[in-house]
């Protein structure tokens, strides 16, 4: 699937979950599925909990992150040596 399609799988809309982006069909935020995947949780069990949810969702949203921090500096975490 190309990239294209993948962000196509998004819909962002002021008066749904704060403006945020959200899997097309539902109310579930790319922060969220972010945040599954982030403390463990497999993609295939995200796909078990949220039906109706296909691999392609959890693939766009992994997409998402890395296009929302491509143009971002950062500044080493506290205790790092630069």
């Amino acid at each position: 699937m190309i990239e294209e399609e993948l962000l196509n799988r998004f819909t962002k809309k002021p008066k749904v979950m704060v403006g945020k982006p959200t899997i097309k069909g539902t109310y579930l935020t790319v922060e969220y599925i972010l945040n599954l995947l982030a403390h463990g949780a497999t993609i295939t069990e995200v796909l078990e909990e949220y039906e109706g949810l296909v691999e392609a969702d959890i693939l766009a949203c992994l997409l998402f992150a890395s296009r929302s921090l491509e143009s971002t500096s950062f500044i080493p975490l506290a205790g790092e040596i630069a």
